[in-house]
């Protein structure tokens, strides 16, 4: 009696899933839900009601369009990472990564796509955000003011683009830290709003923490990308740079770490 081989499933030939197609998913990911999507639109939503409010309470002198843009940056530079943590965290709150891990094994590939993903989602609302900049100075144009629609090159790059990419770094670190959703966002508002004024207060009573509070509190030590020229000196350089490897940095890496190690039930 012959006996047959049972058949087999060879796919070392078939190629790949593209990167682009992954990022593509994740962005669906984000977006698809209701919880996503209502958040996403909240944020552009957000930010055209405080420009509004800012258009109709400002002097006339503080309407000009970097005015504006970096009102709305700093609207934005709250909200994004919330967007990055719901993404990143849905793979164990939500149950996806039971699906991610088993349609694309390699789970570095998928960590970059949530990133890219996170980025792709943050520049198109920071682009939605300088739109509505232009237009509501452009309003105040019509409305009797006579704003200036040039903007500073460091304004937009450290105090705009530079500033809401940490953000979205840091949210990214936190949510692969915890992979929780609501331990992620709280875990990010202490990080934003507490934090700082623990440390403006502790500033305040001690002048040699004052000293050293840039060099181990990142969003201190990024202050100058907000004030004044919005070009830090060499030696505020190297306290973000500092601080940035205390908070951003080592738990990035740890996170990342745990995200290619987690076991999703």
């Amino acid at each position: 009696m012959s006996t047959t081989a049972a058949p087999t499933l060879d796919v070392s030939g078939t190629p790949r899933t593209p990167l682009s197609r992954l990022v593509g998913v994740e962005v669906r990911k984000a977006i698809d839900t209701r919880a996503g999507f209502w958040f996403a639109t909240s944020i552009v939503g957000l930010v055209l009601v405080v420009l509004l409010i800012y258009t109709l309470a400002a002097p006339d002198s503080d309407k000009n369009f970097e005015d504006l843009l970096g009102v709305g940056g700093g609207v934005l530079g709250y909200f994004l990472p919330i967007l990055v943590i719901m993404l990143v965290t849905s793979e164990q709150s939500q149950r996806n990564g039971l699906v991610t891990f088993t349609l694309e094994p390699q789970r570095s590939r998928v960590v970059v796509a949530k990133f890219l993903a996170g980025v792709s989602l943050a520049a198109t609302v920071m682009v939605l955000a300088a739109l509505l900049a232009v237009v509501f100075t452009g309003i105040a144009a019509a409305t009797g003011a006579s704003p200036e629609w040039s903007v500073d090159g460091n304004l937009l790059f450290n105090g705009f683009v530079l500033a809401n990419l940490i953000g979205i770094l840091v949210g990214f670190a936190i949510a692969t830290l915890l992979m929780n959703t609501p331990a992620g966002i709280v875990a990010y508002f202490v990080y934003a709003l507490i934090l700082p004024t623990a440390v403006g207060i502790l500033s305040e009573l001690s002048s040699g923490f004052e000293k050293i509070a840039p060099w181990i509190e990142f969003n201190t030590a990024q202050m100058p990308l907000f004030t004044g020229d919005y070009q830090p000196s060499g030696e505020e350089w190297a306290q973000i740079a500092t601080s940035g490897v205390i908070w951003l940095v080592i738990p990035l890496v740890f996170g990342v770490m745990r995200l290619l190690r987690i076991e999703f039930k």
